[in-house]
């Protein structure tokens, strides 16, 4: 469990690394947005080629099919409500988020990093190891996501120890996150386990298409649709060297 925890954590720190470039070393938004768009194409190939391919393996169509779809629709529905609450524009860069609630800013942001945090603790019960290709698919998202909703937060009228505060709150508990799925799964049903990989999986896919790849493309423009395209070449060509 604790391995899992420190996966976890290692994800979620990268969510404060962004954080302080947010505050004190702010990157061009279209840099930000391509790295977002590389980072969103490792991760798409991630969820097909490890999350999916592992739980189909483990649990066969039904179990992987059943999470996928229960994972997108989870995540649609919470989305759904940390928007209407006020939470719809935590990934802007423009301060949008003065128009929002804190709490559910907060709320969405760690509602978007959960799934990539439990199937961090999945992977280790399916493989024993967590592939670096899909942790570092985490961190290339959670950098650009994090430095760029700072910089929102920042324009909004937020300040600086609150904010880091907040994704420091997110980064542990991510770790717990990672530790929790670990402990709970541990010598479950191959089927369980299938399906919770699936789920996550499904609620990934679901938040880059709802939140992150469209935060990009608003920053990024025409670009951002190559560079997710080259960011899952390069995961798919490492995931199978």
């Amino acid at each position: 469990m604790l391995t899992a925890v420190l996966w976890g954590l290692a994800g979620g720190s990268s969510l404060v690394v962004g954080a302080l470039l947010g505050l004190f070393a702010p990157i061009k938004k279209k840099i930000v947005a391509l790295i977002m768009a590389l980072g969103a194409g490792v991760l798409i190939s991630s969820v097909a080629f490890e999350l999916m391919d592992e739980a189909f393996k483990q649990g066969g169509f039904d179990a992987a099919a059943t999470g996928l779809l229960l994972g997108a629709v989870t995540f649609f529905l919470g989305d759904l409500a940390i928007n209407r609450a006020g939470g719809k524009h935590r990934k802007r860069s423009e301060g949008q988020q003065e128009e929002g609630n804190a709490s559910a800013i907060v709320l969405g942001t760690l509602m978007d990093g959960i799934p990539e945090s439990v199937a961090i603790g999945v992977s280790l019960l399916a493989g024993g190891t967590v592939s670096w290709v899909f942790l570092a698919a985490v961190c290339m998202s959670n950098i650009p996501e994090s430095l760029s909703a700072t910089v929102g937060l920042t324009r909004a009228g937020h300040r600086p120890l609150r904010i880091m505060l907040m994704w420091t709150a997110i980064a542990l508990l991510s770790g717990a996150a990672s530790g929790l799925g670990y402990m709970l799964l541990n010598n479950a049903d191959a089927n369980l386990t299938a399906g919770i990989q699936a789920f996550a999986a499904g609620a990934i896919l679901t938040m880059l298409s709802s939140t992150m790849l469209p935060e990009a493309y608003a920053e990024g423009g025409a670009m951002i649709g190559l560079a997710t395209t080259c960011g899952f070449l390069a995961a798919f060509v490492l995931g199978h060297l």
